[in-house]
């Protein structure tokens, strides 16, 4: 890693955060006017410069002659809860990329719980002042030396004027066992966009290479920017917390590539699987799609009738209340709300060998269960934690060939509070995407 803002790893504590209470729902400091020199990079300190990549080492940005500096919200000096404004609209130097990693001008950023956790201080302060975004599409605008990503095992080189994409993960060690095993979502040394370094609600940003998604394919298939920043990381843990139910186990991506996912699945479960999804925000419309087209009957439990009728509108099974009991007994669920309180319902639901999968990164303290109510008959508790780039290569290969339509709600750069306000509040149904 090079200094591009960039928190040290903090060993132990990676994207699960301590549990707290919160409600169900479906830059550093010393920003400067000054301009910049051309070495001028971003430092994970209070202060926002520091020595980077020489003019010969990167590409010129093609960014607008002159300009230096970039607007960008970040996180005061102390968290706290989002109606009393924890973030700062700043101007500070625009970062250059380091060997490795790209300029990334930011053309849209999906607004993610997790972004709401870090500005209210649920997670713990991993950069302080930090920006945070991690749902990004943007444009490259300047190359550091040594660039090229590895997409399914082969280099590809970006190149600058691609469209890409960043999500959540931003580094893993790739030498421990977690790496090396295809669990690097795991490992104890990884780093984050927009809690360990800065993140998309801003105007530019740098990210390593081999953690960029290209997104010309994708784009060009009919997804507007609007609403493919929120597969970024709405829609790849999705995928992710959808493959931890277990219901996908046995099914290869070839076989999802190939339409053969529907009958595999049936196969393999013994017949047409029931998922429930337990809230339904940003990630559970897009996951019930990607559940729906693979043949799954999906009964979605949540409060607010506007996120019922949205998701029997997009052809779930069922809508009702977040603590009621599902239509049918269930293979598998997913809780996407915060509310550890929707653990015990949600196993009761399950039937016999069912897999309760928990998507977020904070959850609220989850109540006491009883062993035969709520786990005897081999019922499990999986936890997720991040993603790997394998299940984003896969889930934003899926959406390409997929179409999901993606309830988005786009609010100016400068609105970004008003938007994670919007989102604790529960005002909009889908996904809020911030515009520059």
């Amino acid at each position: 890693m090079t200094s591009d803002e960039t928190a040290n790893p903090t060993t132990g504590d990676n994207a699960n955060g301590t549990p707290n209470t919160t409600t169900e729902n479906t830059e550093n400091t010393g920003a400067t006017n000054t301009a910049p020199t051309p070495e001028t990079t971003e430092a994970a300190t209070a202060n926002a410069s520091a020595s980077a990549t020489t003019p010969a080492q990167a590409s010129a940005p093609t960014i607008t002659p002159g300009v230096t500096t970039m607007h960008a919200w970040q996180v005061r000096e102390n968290p706290g809860p989002i109606e009393n404004e924890p973030l700062e609209w700043i101007e500070k130097p625009i970062p250059q990329p380091g060997p490795g990693q790209a300029l990334i001008r930011i053309l849209a950023c999906g607004v993610c719980r997790t972004d709401l956790h870090v500005s209210e201080g649920d997670l713990p302060v991993h950069l302080p002042h930090v920006t945070p975004g991690h749902e990004v599409v943007g444009e490259i605008v300047a190359l550091g030396a040594d660039q090229g990503v590895d997409i399914h095992g082969q280099r590809v080189e970006l190149r600058v004027g691609e469209r890409v994409g960043v999500a959540w993960l931003r580094h893993t060690c790739g030498e421990c066992d977690y790496c090396v095993s295809g669990k690097e979502n795991l490992c104890r040394h990884s780093l984050y966009n927009g809690w360990d370094a800065n993140g998309g609600y801003a105007e530019y940003m740098v990210a390593p290479d081999d953690y960029i998604y290209p997104l010309d394919g994708l784009l060009n298939s009919g997804y507007s920017l609007e609403t493919a920043a929120p597969l970024m990381c709405a829609g790849i843990i999705g995928y992710r917390a959808l493959k931890r139910t277990g219901l996908l186990d046995g099914v290869t991506f070839a076989d999802i590539e190939a339409g053969r996912a529907r009958e595999r699945i049936a196969e393999i479960v013994g017949h047409r699987p029931a998922l429930g999804l337990y809230g339904f925000g940003g990630s559970a419309h897009i996951t019930a799609q990607v559940a729906l087209a693979l043949g799954m009957r999906v009964h979605v439990l949540t409060r607010g009738r506007d996120a019922q009728r949205l998701a029997l509108n997009l052809g779930c099974a069922s809508a009702n209340d977040a603590y009621d009991q599902p239509d049918e007994p269930l293979d598998a669920a997913i809780i996407f709300a915060p509310v550890g309180a929707i653990v015990p319902p949600a196993l009761e639901a399950l039937r016999s060998g069912g897999v309760l999968s928990l998507a977020g990164i904070h959850m609220s303290d989850i109540p006491s269960l009883n062993y035969e109510q709520h786990l005897f008959h081999e019922k499990e508790i999986r936890s997720v934690e991040s993603n790997t780039r394998r299940d984003g290569r896969e889930f934003l290969a899926f959406a390409a060939t997929h179409p999901i339509k993606i309830d988005a709600h786009p609010y100016p750069l400068d609105q970004a509070q008003k938007a994670l306000q919007d989102l604790k509040a529960g005002a909009f149904t889908g996904a809020a995407v911030l515009r520059g």
